[in-house]
């Protein structure tokens, strides 16, 4: 070996050591687990080929998965929600994998880079000479394969794609009916465990098979599902032989001089750069003190989903009623935000460019002299015009009357008047679904009331809008607001948790959470076997989190009760009349001023 490759070696393990020590926030950490399941010092990381891209490319990916295994799983939630049925543990195992894998790719584009070049090559290894039946295909490697196409992205090939049909519609029945769930709570470590343990304990392809004693996946995800079967099937040196030329053609892919070790290795180092930017402790770490007994009753529910369309109609009636008297002053206002914005649109203008738009405002004096030269302009960016507005809305009992229905006129409102300025609008609300503790409290007693269990009730979180909505096609929803008998319980730490991580995901530039509410967060249920202060403190903790560790802009609106002891940015109104004319004035002050970013 030239002492040029020993040099590059040696660069490569110091990159991956200290990328990984950044990534998993932990600057004590120095061990991974290779596909084997086997834990191993960085220091002894192994480059067997300096100049194979595929080699490159799976330590790397390795190193990001074990780093963020180490960030964002935690060894007490993973046992805690672990499956009972052994045949099911391993499929938990990726489940969870995955999980943190997705995190680290919201985290880091590099990271994610890193991931699908790797699954991509463990997928083009794949090789089967017959695939007639589903016992030709073990149900471990076919859910790493679902797994991999709907929470990962990675696409699949021909012969992988195969090998997940037969699986596939076992997987789509106990899955598909979760799945925006369970994408809503990547960071929620317990709330996703929990769901998917439920899921496979229903699976009806683990209903009639006998445990498996010697199941050895029980470390959680790092084993490779996929390597193992590999293994297994490479036992023989014909199969070895045809890893052997799958290997090559994967490296034949890339060219080894295109590929560039040295500017590989910066790259590393400015994803470790950029890694020291990031957020220290994601949300779900957050919520591992913050027990929730179960969330197989919770919902996340489409507004239009909670009544027929006929009911629907006649609500939107009765809030369009009660908006005689009241519309004036908030449409005043609303006009009055409308042209503050359109203003600087018709300002944001660049003039006298040498490119851009024809200025045809300067031609008459191309005509009166064809000596002067053609004149361009050109759009400015502008702030407002790259926002996405979250309203969320207390769904609770006490907001029964005239506070929920002048906060839907309002919500109503805003989201025209913003549409009309290029800014986009979701419209969220947070109750529960039944009073002291429904079918979650109903599951608790029937298991002996154990103590302190945590969140006990059933969540309803609803999409009145989505972002990508027309107000049009969700302006009957608004009404939906004033359904008799939805106001119940509001658990409001979970609401915001839910509404951030929905936010964070879009990809406009600016970011405004406006939550408005009457109060602390109140559940019977909850608050009679759990401290008098758990669902404040919970709610304290994630509103810190968002303000301090995210770019996401948070304002609060109290209706009659000061929310300052929760949120930094906090208005109290006394008189619930008073919530468009504050809700307006505090979006036209965001408007007119920027958060710096962390």
């Amino acid at each position: 070996m030239s002492n040029k490759d020993s040099s590059l070696k040696e660069k490569f393990r110091i990159a991956l050591k200290s990328t990984a020590k950044v990534i998993s926030d932990d600057f004590s950490f120095n061990r991974i687990n290779n596909d084997k399941n086997k834990s191993k010092d960085l220091k002894s990381i192994e480059v067997e080929n300096i100049n194979s891209p595929s080699d490159f490319i799976r330590l790397r990916a390795e190193t990001d998965s074990a780093a963020l295994k180490k960030r964002f799983s935690d060894d007490t939630v993973y046992k805690k929600n672990l499956p009972a049925n052994n045949s099911s543990r391993s499929l938990y195992n990726i489940a969870e994998k995955i999980r943190y894998e997705a995190l680290g790719g919201q985290m880091l584009k590099g990271i994610e880079k890193n991931f699908l070049k790797n699954y991509s090559q463990i997928i083009n290894k794949k090789r089967r000479d017959q695939l007639k039946t589903k016992e030709d295909v073990s149900v471990t490697e076919a859910f790493e394969l679902y797994m991999l196409k709907n929470f990962h992205k990675v696409e699949l090939n021909l012969l992988s794609s195969k090998m997940l049909k037969f699986w596939e519609k076992d997987f789509e029945k106990s899955i598909e009916k979760h799945k925006e769930f369970l994408l809503d709570n990547l960071e929620d470590q317990n709330i996703y465990g929990s769901r998917f343990s439920q899921i496979f304990e229903e699976m009806d392809i683990f209903q009639n098979e006998e445990d498996q004693a010697n199941e050895e996946n029980q470390d959680q995800g790092q084993d490779n599902p996929s390597n193992d079967d590999q293994d297994k099937n490479n036992e023989d040196s014909k199969d070895e032989n045809k890893d052997q030329e799958t290997q090559a053609s994967i490296d034949a892919d890339f060219d080894v001089d295109e590929f560039n070790l040295e500017e590989q290795l910066s790259d590393i180092e400015t994803n470790e750069k950029s890694s020291e930017q990031i957020v220290k402790k994601g949300i779900d770490n957050l919520n591992l003190d913050y027990k929730i007994f179960t969330t197989q009753f919770d919902e996340i529910v489409k507004a239009e989903n909670l009544e027929n369309a006929d009911e629907a109609t006649k609500l939107r009636i009765s809030l369009d009623q009660q908006l005689i008297g009241f519309q004036d002053i908030i449409t005043k206002l609303a006009n009055k935000l409308q042209r503050q914005l359109l203003a600087k649109q018709n300002r944001a203008w660049e003039f006298d460019l040498e490119e851009g738009l024809l200025d045809s405002s300067k031609l008459p004096r191309i005509i009166m002299d064809p000596y002067n030269s053609l004149s361009f302009k050109k759009e400015k960016d502008l702030d407002f015009k790259d926002t996405v507005v979250t309203l969320l809305i207390d769904n609770s009992g006490s907001m029964r009357g005239r506070p929920i229905t002048i906060a839907a006129i309002c919500a109503d409102i805003l989201s025209r008047t913003l549409e009309r300025c290029s800014v986009k609008v979701e419209i969220l609300g947070f109750t529960t679904k039944n009073w002291k503790g429904g079918q979650s409290r109903e599951l608790w007693a029937k298991n002996s009331k154990p103590k302190t269990p945590g969140r006990l009730n059933d969540l309803r979180h609803i999409i009145y809008k989505g972002a990508d909505t027309h107000w049009r096609q969700a302006k009957n929803n608004l009404g939906l607001m004033l359904k008799e008998g939805l106001l119940k319980e509001n658990i409001d730490g979970e609401a915001i948790s839910w509404a951030y991580n929905r936010i964070k995901k879009r990809k406009e530039e600016r970011k405004i959470l406006m939550v408005i509410s009457d109060g602390a967060p109140v559940d019977d249920s909850t608050l009679s076997v759990n401290s008098g202060d758990f669902l404040e403190k919970h709610l304290k903790k994630i509103v810190k989190f968002i303000e301090n560790k995210s770019d996401i802009e948070v304002l609060a609106i109290g209706i009659g009760h000061d929310v300052s002891r929760y949120y930094d940015k906090a208005i109290k109104i006394t008189d619930v009349n008073e919530l468009g004319d504050v809700m307006i004035s505090e979006l036209s002050s965001l408007f007119d001023t920027k958060k710096k970013y962390h």
